[in-house]
């Protein structure tokens, strides 16, 4: 049988449960936040809906006649190990909650349970069901036309900015932290400007050292000084009726800030050596990670100069600042690098997602490549685990904390140290406490018992 091509607007969940009031509540609750459900009442209907239908989610009971829940889990597993799983019952143990998780349940809700907590659970895992479809699917985010990976609200607004600065020929100026992208911004301005078949030259400031920089900037002339055996044109002459990328334009003196704001301003360029101005059509883009109105304070970089490259301001956000699009680049490096050695395409896990959207990435998308590159190359299998990245992304357990705590301090710091290795995951939190999730909740310091609910099942 094949299974129904319906549209993806709607998440589909499979509920499957032997009592007809509870199926016909969990439909309600689901349905009212637009999810598209599917009812069974034993597991061997649940199978056939299985079998002709995309499902995202299952939802099923723990007990049941002939078949159980467990039994349902154990052949979803066996034919789907992606398809996001949550048990319920009425009948909970310690050793029912290991089983399932065992088995391949993420969650284990035990009844009853109130809107809070069943919403609470069923966002941790539709959270898993979208990671996986942002980290399986061909990315086709909004930048794609400009060569960027990104489909977040504050990357949207720098696809504005770079519509109006391909539109428009005035000097931009693109900030945020090192390894954001801002060449690719950059890049992205030129190539979709009138002056796209011409030269985009970027040049590093801070690579440059300060004696070189104005004879790499502005070229200069045989025997000029000393090694100068040929005439050579410098950076803004090669970008002659194109672009001229300076990055990390902070790096530069004040004595270099003059020259470049007289160029600016008359759009005449002196070569090293050279008694003769020589006219030139160049766009200016520059970059920088710092902050230009602190030294601008700081007397380190001219006002004017500021002013006249900020006529447009492009901030790039941090990669911790945009929310999915971490996975939508892991994504999208792990086919690069993958296709680049000649490898299947390894899938990241459920937790691997997670501890990815929860890192701060202090170096950015860089930093994200980088790491996704070791992964291909270092990782054997097919698949990439918690256990496969490196020691300071994982999360740990506190042990040297000193000896003046109480036992109800000491168990509580550990409950929080267990939480975090398991990324917030109390189904899994429980399973290493040895204790059930309603005996968890009561030890979590501050979250109290909540059974005043607006309804319980």
């Amino acid at each position: 049988m094949t299974k129904e091509s319906i549209p993806k607007e709607k998440e589909q969940i499979l509920v499957v449960d032997d009592s007809a009031d509870t199926l016909e509540i969990l439909e309600r609750k689901l349905a009212g936040k637009g999810y598209q459900v599917y009812l069974a009442n034993q597991v061997e209907s649940a199978l056939r809906i299985l079998e002709t239908t995309e499902i995202d989610l299952v939802i099923t009971d723990y007990k049941m006649p002939r078949l159980t829940g467990l039994d349902l889990i154990r052949h979803i597993r066996e034919r789907d190990q992606d398809l996001q799983i949550i048990m319920i019952t009425g009948y909970p143990t310690v050793e029912s909650a290991v089983e399932a998780v065992k088995s391949g349940a993420e969650e284990y809700l035990t009844k009853p349970f109130t809107d809070e907590e069943f919403f609470a659970c069923l966002n941790r895992v539709m959270e898993n069901v979208r990671n996986r479809k942002l980290a399986r699917g061909k990315a086709a985010p909004d930048g794609s036309r400009y060569g960027i990976v990104a489909a977040s609200e504050p990357m949207k607004e720098v696809f504005h900015a770079i519509d109006k600065s391909a539109t428009n020929p005035v000097t931009v100026l693109v900030t945020g932290e090192s390894g954001t992208g801002k060449e690719l911004v950059a890049r992205a301005i030129h190539y979709h400007s009138e002056r796209a078949k011409a030269p985009f030259v970027p040049v590093n400031c801070g690579a440059i050292p300060e004696n070189l920089l104005e004879s790499e900037l502005f070229g200069y002339m045989k025997g000029a000084f000393t090694g100068a055996n040929e005439t050579r044109a410098g950076f803004f002459i090669t970008a002659d009726g194109g672009t001229l990328f300076l990055d990390e334009i902070g790096e530069t003196s004040l004595a270099m800030q003059v020259k470049l704001l007289r160029v600016m301003e008359d759009g005449m360029v002196m070569m090293v050596g050279s008694q003769h101005p020589r006219r030139v059509s160049v766009r200016l883009i520059a970059a920088t990670n710092k902050n230009l109105r602190d030294l601008v304070k700081q007397g380190r970089f001219r006002e004017d100069l500021y002013y006249r490259l900020n006529v447009i301001n492009i901030q790039i956000p941090a990669l911790r600042e945009r929310g999915d699009d971490v996975v939508l680049l892991s994504n999208y490096f792990l086919q690069k690098c993958a296709g680049e050695i000649g490898r299947d395409v390894p899938v990241l896990s459920d937790e691997v997602l997670q501890i990815f959207k929860r890192y701060e990435w202090p170096g950015n998308v860089r930093e994200l490549e980088n790491l996704i590159q070791r992964l291909v190359i270092m990782v054997e299998s097919s698949r990439v685990t918690q256990a496969d990245l490196p020691a300071f992304m994982k999360g740990g357990i506190s042990i040297a904390k000193g000896f003046e705590r109480t036992l109800e301090q000491v168990e509580q710091e550990y409950i929080i140290d267990v939480l975090n290795y398991t990324g917030g995951n109390k189904t899994k939190a429980a399973v290493i406490l040895g204790i059930d999730r309603k005996t968890l909740r009561r030890k979590i310091d501050g979250v109290a018992d909540n059974d005043d609910g607006d309804n319980t099942l």
